[in-house]
């Protein structure tokens, strides 16, 4: 497992019963986490001291409970990344701590080329690794087909002093907007996606998983250019072993292009304490030219 380790401003300060305490910055939250299935490890101060707890609700979704003044939003800082935090309604706060360790991997696999990367950031959400990569040197291409969170991309590329990089924000449903990309003849150096269980596009396109991923890893792999440096595929669908995706990436890109394929989980410390919290999968395809400079 790749664990998120060099966070300053965030932190898990304790789990137990189904959920988990986070200092984001100066303000600690409450969610429900439902790997968590053991109990509480610390003193009850720790997890009744907190800003707000999200509730779940049995129609599905939930709300937060306000218990101390917070602001709508708040800036908290991964290296020279900075991101804006809110707790939305649907329990996330626009900022998923763990992929740090992807994060870190994709700077210095793109500095480490020594060349200009095109990458396409698909199902990018707020952006956490398209600042990552603009940070490197890299130009990128953000899909996603909610407006909402490509504005919030937007937000934290100014945050982070990053306005003129080359970053072009695309909302899009992100399987049609590969697929018009093939027909372009447009290609990438490097490709991430994260590509959610379920959802829609801007017009009502669903999107299942099961359905579209192959479909859609296809197309990846027909969008990189003949001197490609990466593909990385993130999933927090529940029960998807790090092999799904990998297995695809095997069947689509590896037996074409060759190079090396790693899969596994991310996760997250919890302070003061040697467990590790599982929080998603990742599989990467690496062109073995460079993977030496690593």
């Amino acid at each position: 497992m790749l664990v998120a380790r060099a966070w300053k401003d965030y932190e898990i300060l304790d789990t137990g019963d189904g959920e988990k305490v986070e200092r984001w910055g100066s303000f600690i939250l409450r969610r429900p986490d439902p790997q968590i299935i053991w109990p509480w490890q610390k003193e009850r101060e720790i997890r009744e001291n907190v800003h707000a707890v999200y509730h779940r609700s049995s129609r599905g979704g939930g709300k937060w409970e306000i218990l101390k003044k917070i602001p709508e939003s708040w800036t908290i800082e991964y290296k020279e990344l900075k991101f804006k935090v809110s707790p939305t309604g649907f329990k996330h706060t626009g900022v998923f701590p763990e992929q740090a360790v992807n994060w870190d991997w994709m700077i210095e696999k793109i500095k480490k080329s020594g060349r200009e990367i095109r990458v396409l950031n698909l199902f990018g959400y707020t952006g956490g690794a398209t600042l990552a990569c603009v940070s490197a040197g890299a130009s990128v291409c953000h899909v996603d087909a909610s407006k909402g969170v490509v504005t919030w991309c937007h937000e934290n590329a100014e945050l982070s002093g990053f306005a003129d990089r080359p970053i072009r924000y695309i909302v899009d449903d992100c399987l049609k907007f590969v697929e018009r990309e093939i027909r372009r003849g447009k290609t990438y150096d490097a490709i991430i996606t994260d590509p959610p269980s379920y959802g829609r596009g801007p017009k009502g396109e669903i999107w299942k998983i099961e359905d579209e991923m192959y479909r859609l890893l296809s197309g990846c792999a027909c969008l990189l250019s003949e001197d490609p440096l990466f593909v990385l595929v993130n999933s927090y669908t529940t029960g998807f072993s790090p092999y799904v995706p990998a297995n695809i990436l095997e069947m689509t890109l590896r037996k074409k292009a060759g190079g090396t394929i790693t899969a596994g989980e991310v996760g997250l410390p919890v302070k003061d304490s040697d467990i590790v919290l599982p929080c998603g999968v990742y599989a990467r395809w690496e062109n073995s030219k460079y993977t030496d400079n690593i």
